[in-house]
């Protein structure tokens, strides 16, 4: 195991090539400030950016194609913090550029953070929380914190970036050109999402990417040599990634050379390999597990200042001319790139008027005309089709009305029926894989944890990004859903195998807990549709809402497509839960259903009608759009009166309660499934006519 030993501030390399004293200055102005932020708050990661502020600063002052006055310009280079707890780095870059603040869409002439922002890090209500959270703070482009994330997230923004080029650029007109750069470390390298997206990216060619990695070999635990041995630039190489390496963080000359070479290797992702000593300038902390996840502590901090020749005894001290020579940096490069960009535009939407209409929408959120004019209306048919088979039908009438509604699946797409089979769909991927940066499916390979990450990277560019797999490996994606939430995302997630109905796969592939996870995340909308039209309703209700991420379910056999000359009609998903069959008169019984479930109480309920029950039937595909509705509607659909209720869902109970109350009944799994034919597994488990009769009968004769 290597040692663990502090070691001594040394000279900028770089001789006369090297950083001049204001550069210094801005650099040490960005470590004092990350420091004093995270001891006021007496919480936080000082290491970190104590040893890539100089990278941070070289990248930013002299590299990134970013107008701190227009943090919204859309073709800027990307940042990401993949390392968010080193936020503090982030954030003092943000104050020192001077980029302005946004609200709904709009550039305010405010700062995004103040130097009173820097000194309430990690504070209730503060602009400064403990890990970067996009929309919260101008200038952080993706919600950062859960190691591997952002480098996922990196990868789809560069794959936006291929796309948008590919569409939109034309001859002398190159609007789109961006690269997207990433701040990642050892955690990230270690985390099995960054290695899922890497290898994506590697396989797309995506020479728009760069990844810059801290190598500072320090854990929470100590020195990286007890878990972390492997020769990440070989991985990498396997990747089919451009391996760069500099040697020593501070050497701004040879960071600065590998910046210029990763954007001159055009056809490659880049790593650039940074060997850091985490906690620079710390007398005793540099080094050491010690500076990465507490405060320094007073002595430790005056020792580190006194290393920089930094005023021991003052916090927050931000010298004479740092702040103008950021503006003459960054700032004047940033301005004149943007108004370039801005007069291109101008030129451009005059040339290609539909075109600059169709980013136009892009860039604001709004859903092209006549999206849906072509979502089909299906008949009544006893025998039916799987959801999953419905859904497809349904995303490829609107996918040529939605030019930029793209995505895939985790090597699935035949089976989640997501496959976008229209002229001119094509796949997206590099020419010399047959296809193009201009293709609408995404093929992300079994890496579902990368795909949802991706996602949330496509979709922060404005392109409307799905994806898919099977229901039970949503429990991969769990992160990626969770951020898409945190960050008001419209990406969305069509889960397929939907229950024990997928039969013979067995109890590995049969989801029961995942319904109640995805219901219980805040912000997401979960649609369980119980035939095509509800399908079709739950398309034409979730491509609306783009401010959270929206998640359908889909079975895999075939369910019957009610007859809505007979029963209510299918709009009412809208609302999350309607009356689909009723009685005259107050119900004796309510019975309850989503998904396939819905046909087997409609079969129950014609039974016990025919016996002179008053039934009503309550369709309830989303539970979160149910909820958002008036009280009055809801106690429309379920009479607090009527307490006679049944639940039916192939799932865990977990939640039917509150619609069922103390004394109703809910039939549900209380355990795992069984590898048998569905129709065996249904018998076994009680999903039938008669067990659902049987508890109707009961709750009906309370009445």
């Amino acid at each position: 195991m290597r040692s663990i030993h502090t070691q001594p501030v040394r000279a900028f390399e770089g001789g006369a090539a090297g950083p001049s004293a204001q550069d210094l200055l801005c650099i040490n102005t960005i470590r004092t400030l990350s420091m004093d932020g995270v001891q006021k708050a007496n919480s936080g990661h000082p290491g970190t950016p104590m040893a890539m502020a100089a990278p941070a600063y070289a990248l930013w002052q002299n590299v990134l194609n970013y107008d701190p006055a227009d943090p919204l310009w859309p073709n800027r280079d990307r940042f990401v913090l993949s390392i968010g707890h080193a936020s503090m780095l982030i954030y003092s870059l943000i104050y020192l550029a001077g980029v302005r603040d946004v609200k709904h869409g709009t550039v305010l002439d405010a700062p995004s953070l103040t130097l009173e922002d820097l000194k309430q890090f990690r504070q209730l209500d503060s602009r400064t929380p403990g890990h970067p959270e996009y929309h919260h703070t101008a200038g952080v482009e993706t919600t950062t914190g859960p190691l591997g994330q952002g480098c996922g997230n990196s990868v789809g923004m560069a794959i936006a970036e291929k796309w948008l080029a590919n569409r939109f650029n034309k001859p002398g007109f190159p609007l789109f050109d961006y690269h997207v750069y990433t701040f990642c470390g050892d955690g990230d390298m270690m985390e099995g999402v960054a290695s899922e997206a890497a290898s994506t990216a590697g396989h797309l060619r995506l020479g728009n990417l760069t990844w810059v990695y801290d190598s500072n070999r320090i854990s929470i635990e100590g020195s990286t040599d007890i878990a972390f041995t492997e020769n990440v630039q070989k991985r990498f190489e396997g990747y089919g990634w451009h391996v760069l390496e500099v040697k020593d963080a501070n050497d701004l000359p040879a960071f600065q050379a590998a910046l210029a070479d990763a954007k001159a290797e055009t056809g490659r992702p880049t790593l650039i390999i940074v060997h850091s000593v985490i906690g620079w300038g710390a007398p005793k902390k540099a080094g050491t597990a010690a500076a990465h996840g507490e405060p320094l502590g007073g002595e430790e901090i005056r020792g580190a200042k006194k290393a920089y020749g930094w005023p021991e005894d003052q916090s927050f001290f931000v010298p004479d001319g740092v702040l103008h020579h950021f503006q003459q940096g960054l700032g004047a490069r940033g301005a004149a790139a943007s108004k370039a960009w801005k007069d291109l535009y101008a030129a451009y939407a005059k040339e290609y008027p539909e075109l600059a209409a169709e980013l136009a929408d892009i860039l604001s959120g709004t859903l092209p005309a006549g999206w849906d004019k072509d979502i089909p209306v299906y008949e009544a048919n006893p025998k039916g089709i799987a959801t999953r088979q419905s859904s497809g039908e349904v995303l490829n009438a609107i996918a040529p009305n939605f030019p930029w509604l793209i995505g895939g699946s985790a090597d699935l797409s035949p089976s989640t029926k997501t496959n976008l089979t229209f002229q001119g769909a094509g796949s997206f991927q590099p020419p010399e894989w047959n296809g193009s940066y201009g293709g609408r499916n995404l093929h992300f390979g079994v890496r579902e944890h990368a795909m949802g990450s991706i996602c949330n990277g496509i979709s922060l560019a404005g392109i409307r990004a799905y994806c898919s797999g099977f229901l039970i490996f949503s429990d991969y994606m769990k992160p990626p859903i969770r951020l898409s939430a945190l960050m008001n995302q419209p990406v969305i997630y069509i889960f397929t195998h939907d229950s024990i109905g997928v039969g013979e796969d067995g109890p590995t592939h049969q989801p029961i807990e995942q319904l109640a996870q995805l219901r219980a995340t805040p912000g997401v909308t979960t649609i369980r549709p119980g035939d095509a039209n509800e399908v079709a309703e739950a398309w034409r209700t979730i491509l609306p809402m783009t401010e959270r991420p929206s998640v359908l379910i889909l079975s895999r056999q075939n369910l019957p497509t009610l007859d809505r000359t007979v029963y209510a009609p299918a709009s009412g998903l809208a609302k999350g839960a309607y009356v689909l069959a009723d009685s005259d008169g107050t119900p004796d019984v309510i019975l309850m259903a989503t998904g396939s479930e819905v046909s087997l109480v409609v079969q129950a309920y014609e039974t016990l009608k025919a016996e002179g029950v008053k039934a009503r039937v309550v369709s309830m595909p989303s539970w979160d759009l149910f909820e958002a509705q008036p009280k009055a509607y809801r106690d429309s659909v379920l009479p607090p009166s009527v307490t006679g209720r049944v639940a039916v869902e192939m799932a865990a109970p977990m939640g039917w309660d509150r619609y069922v109350g103390l004394t109703g009944a809910i039939i549900a799994m209380q355990g795992f499934g069984a590898s048998a034919p569905a129709g065996e597994l249904l018998k076994k488990f009680g999903f039938t006519v008669d067990a659902v009769l049987a508890e109707a009968r009961k709750q009906a004769a309370k009445a």
